[in-house]
């Protein structure tokens, strides 16, 4: 089964993920929104799996940044190009595992997924 960890590469909460996946042996690829960009097709499976507002990091700098209007405006309708426009606003890791998905890293949950 495919494993793959989607953020950018030099935030603490990607790089913990990382560094667990290694030290447990679990083959995984790593997707930089930076540097690869994120498809569309990409975030709207994702919000097909899991409630569009988990994706959302609204403790970021990112976040604070756009508009209140903007924000104020978002929902099931336009989140995918939101997030799209701002990939860097997606909270993270975002785990992709088969067909499961796990938002932002926690160990526990990372455990259980690969018991």
């Amino acid at each position: 089964m495919t494993t793959i960890i989607y953020g950018i590469n030099n935030c603490d909460s990607v790089q913990k993920a990382k560094r667990w996946l290694v030290e447990n042996q679990i083959d995984f690829s790593f997707h930089d929104f930076r540097k690869d960009g994120l498809e569309h097709k990409l975030v709207l499976r994702w919000v097909g799996k899991i409630q569009w507002d988990l994706l959302l990091n609204r403790r970021g700098t990112t976040w604070r940044g756009i508009d209140q209007k903007i924000k104020n405006d978002i929902d099931g309708a336009t989140i995918v190009n939101f997030l799209c426009d701002h990939p860097t606003v997606i909270k993270r890791p975002v785990l992709e595992h088969g067909d499961l998905l796990l938002v932002g890293f926690n160990e526990i949950d990372y455990m259980q997924l690969f018991k």
